[in-house]
C-alpha cells in the first residue's frame, strides 16, 4: 500500500515536464542580447588569456620624445614630432622611468593631436597593460602621441596605496613630457584607483578627464567569496574607500566620463560604474549588449572613448546618458 504515494509523487514531475515541453523559446524570455554577449565575452577572455603574458613585464625601454617641435638632444635643432601609440608600459610599483618609452606609429589625419595631453591607461584587477591593446592601437591610429600604460601589481591589497603610486607616476610623466595635465583611462578597478587619486589626493589638479569602464563607484556585491581578498573588500559597497569616495569634493576639476554596460556581470547593479556625486563632473555613457571585459576592447566604446577626451569641460552634458554600442 506504500507503493501508491511513491507512484503517485513520482508522476507529478512528469506533467510538470511536459508542461515545460510545451513552453516556446519565446516564452523562456532568454535575450538573444544576453546569449551574444556571453559569447563576446568568452570569445575576447581566451584572446586575452593568450596575450595576458605579454604584458606582465614592461618592455625596454625606447628614446625619449621631446614635445612637439623642442630641441632634439645634443644638437640644439628642432625636430618633428613623433607618434608615442605603441606605448612601453611600467609596473606601477617600479620606479618612475626618465624616459619615455612609447615606438612610433602611424596616426591618421586629426587637427587636434598637438594639444591633447598624455593619456594614461589603467588596468583592471588581476590584468595588466595587454587589456588595452586594441584601445592603444585606436587611439595612436587617431593621433594621440603620448600613451603611457601602467601596470600595477596583482598582490596590490590597498586602493589608497595604489593611487599614491599612480600619483607619483604621474608627476614623472608630467615632467618628462612638459605637460602640466594627463588623461586616464581606467578599467574597473583601475578607474577606481584613478578617482581616488584624482578626488582624495589632490589629482584634480593633474587629471584633465578621468574616464571609466566598468568600474564599481558605488562598490560591487559579485562574487561573494572573492571578499577574501583585502582589495575586493574596498571595492563592496559601503566600504570605507567607498564611503570616502561619497565625501564632498568641492571645487574638484576633472571632468568624469563614466562607460557603463546593461550586461556588465560584475556590477551589481549595473549602475553601480555610474558616477553619482553631486561635487562632479560626471556624465554617465550606457553601452547596450556587451559585457565587462568587452568594454576595453569593443570599436564602439573605444570612438566613446576619443570622443570624451576630445571635449571640452564647457561643452560636457553631465546628465546626459547615451548608448554606443
Amino acid at each position: 500500500m506504500t507503493a501508491v504515494p511513491f507512484i503517485s509523487l513520482s508522476l507529478r514531475p512528469v506533467r510538470h515536464l511536459r508542461s515545460l515541453c510545451n513552453l516556446s523559446l519565446c516564452n523562456l524570455r532568454v535575450p538573444v542580447t544576453f546569449l551574444q554577449a556571453t559569447a563576446l565575452e568568452l570569445a575576447i577572455l581566451a584572446g586575452h588569456l593568450l596575450l595576458y603574458p605579454s604584458g606582465l613585464f614592461a618592455e625596454r625601454p625606447g628614446p625619449g620624445h621631446p614635445q612637439d617641435g623642442d630641441p632634439a638632444p645634443g644638437n640644439g635643432r628642432r625636430r618633428p614630432a613623433q607618434d608615442e601609440g605603441a606605448c612601453n608600459p611600467r609596473p606601477l610599483d617600479a620606479e618612475p622611468a626618465s624616459e619615455s618609452e612609447c615606438a612610433p606609429a602611424t596616426p591618421l589625419p586629426t587637427g587636434a593631436g598637438a594639444v591633447r595631453p598624455p593619456a594614461v591607461l589603467l588596468h583592471g584587477f588581476v590584468d595588466n597593460r595587454s587589456v588595452f591593446v586594441l584601445l592603444r592601437r585606436s587611439l595612436a591610429r587617431h593621433g594621440w602621441r603620448h600613451l603611457e600604460c601602467l601596470n600595477y601589481s596583482p598582490l596590490t591589497c590597498d586602493i589608497r596605496t595604489a593611487a599614491e603610486l599612480l600619483g607619483r607616476h604621474i608627476e614623472e610623466i608630467c615632467a618628462r613630457t612638459g605637460r602640466s595635465e594627463v588623461d586616464i583611462v581606467g578599467h574597473s578597478l583601475g578607474g577606481l584607483i584613478a578617482r581616488y587619486y584624482v578626488q582624495c589626493l589632490g589629482g584634480d589638479q593633474r587629471v584633465r578627464t578621468l574616464v571609466t569602464l566598468g568600474t564599481p563607484h558605488s562598490g560591487t556585491t559579485v562574487a561573494p567569496l572573492a571578499s577574501a581578498h583585502p582589495i575586493v573588500r574596498q571595492m563592496r559597497p559601503g566600504s570605507a574607500v567607498i564611503e570616502e569616495l561619497r565625501r564632498p569634493a568641492p571645487g574638484c576639476r576633472t571632468r568624469f566620463v563614466s562607460f557603463w554596460s546593461d550586461l556588465d556581470q560584475l556590477m551589481v547593479p549595473v549602475e553601480t560604474a555610474c558616477v553619482d556625486h553631486p561635487d562632479l563632473i560626471a556624465q554617465n555613457v550606457q553601452v547596450s549588449g556587451i559585457g565587462h571585459l568587452a568594454l576595453p576592447v569593443h570599436p564602439a566604446v573605444a570612438a566613446g572613448i576619443r570622443q570624451a577626451l576630445e571635449t571640452s569641460t564647457s561643452s560636457a552634458d553631465a546628465s546626459g546618458a547615451v548608448s554606443v554600442a
